[in-house]
């Protein structure tokens, strides 16, 4: 399905971001979570692209091959580092012809992370490959990234929020969030969004916290997140990382609760090829899938300040 139709249809509507393994072992891990998660039925699931294009050829089989085994809409990332304008149409004409009609377009990180160098050739901006893919494959549906926290390069919040309007302005279906844990960031954002003129859908992407060390890992790769006080507290109080997962799956449940009390777009979980904390905060909330997901009122006993999920002993 075009992921412009899977928005129209569902408020919200919940997605999974998988990456493509590197080892038969990380192969098998993922196909289970990959059975496991579709049984929540979500709406839609992304996969990943390597910096500089290094798993293009894993991408495209996870992709045809989540095709070929569910009746799930995928959504292909692709970015614009390491390819000239030539690769990027071959990328997309192997795409389409294998029936993939959603690509979520991202500029991209260089491996190794630095600044960003466009390739001789290539694009320098995220909005010109939605461009390019508007004017040469129109059937097809995009997506494109959002920061409500700011991005690292971006010191200016006002040139922000201008770029992305560029990216909507050509031609892009929806925006995705970098995570986030405080709501506050994100319903600022939106409606930073709105003022500007941008109508598109905006998802809000979660990463639920499972242990220190992959603390640490989100804290490098999303730079700039902002970790709260209350969340950090709530962490240092637990032994072992079992309580540190319990902590981070009870705040990012809490987020969402509060996100689709607020009339949120859609959520976007980023599961990073698991499905354990993804499945408990869906059980933790009621409900069996995401076509359920649906409700008002106060979060059952919980605090929820300013829009600001809390979980239970943060203060």
């Amino acid at each position: 399905m075009h992921v412009a139709k899977v928005y129209e249809q569902h408020k919200p509507a919940f997605s999974f971001e998988f990456f493509p393994p590197k080892t038969e072992a990380a192969a098998r891990r993922l196909t289970k979570a990959i059975e496991e998660l579709n049984e929540l039925q979500p709406h839609a699931v992304s996969v990943t692209y390597g910096a500089g294009g290094g798993t293009r050829e894993l991408t495209h089989e996870l992709v045809v091959d989540i095709k070929r085994r569910t009746s799930l809409t995928v959504v292909c990332h692709l970015t614009c580092v390491g390819h000239t304008k030539n690769e990027i149409a071959e990328i997309l004409d192997t795409y389409s012809e294998s029936g993939i009609e959603n690509i979520m377009a991202l500029r991209g990180d260089p491996p190794g992370g630095g600044r960003f160098e466009p390739t001789p050739g290539g694009f320098v901006y995220a909005a010109e490959l939605v461009e390019f893919i508007k004017k040469r494959y129109p059937h097809m549906g995009i997506g494109v990234a959002g920061f409500p926290e700011g991005h690292h390069e971006c010191p200016n919040r006002l040139n922000e929020i201008e770029y992305l309007k560029a990216k909507v302005d050509a031609g892009a279906d929806y925006i995705c969030t970098q995570l986030f844990f405080d709501n506050r960031d994100f319903y600022d954002y939106r409606e930073r969004c709105r003022m500007a003129g941008i109508d598109a859908p905006i998802v809000a992407g979660i990463m639920p916290i499972t242990s220190r060390k992959g603390m640490g890992k989100m804290a490098e790769l999303a730079a700039g997140s902002r970790f709260p006080a209350p969340l950090l507290r709530a962490i240092e109080r637990v032994q072992d990382d079992d309580m540190v997962e319990n902590v981070g799956i009870h705040w990012a449940t809490e987020q969402v609760r509060d996100l689709v009390d607020n009339e949120v777009d859609g959520i976007h979980f980023y599961t990073l090829n698991k499905s354990t904390a993804t499945r408990r905060i869906y059980e933790s909330l009621g409900v069996t899938n995401s076509t359920r997901l649906g409700f008002t009122g106060e979060p059952n006993g919980e605090t929820v300040t300013n829009g600001a999920a809390k979980p239970a002993g943060a203060e």
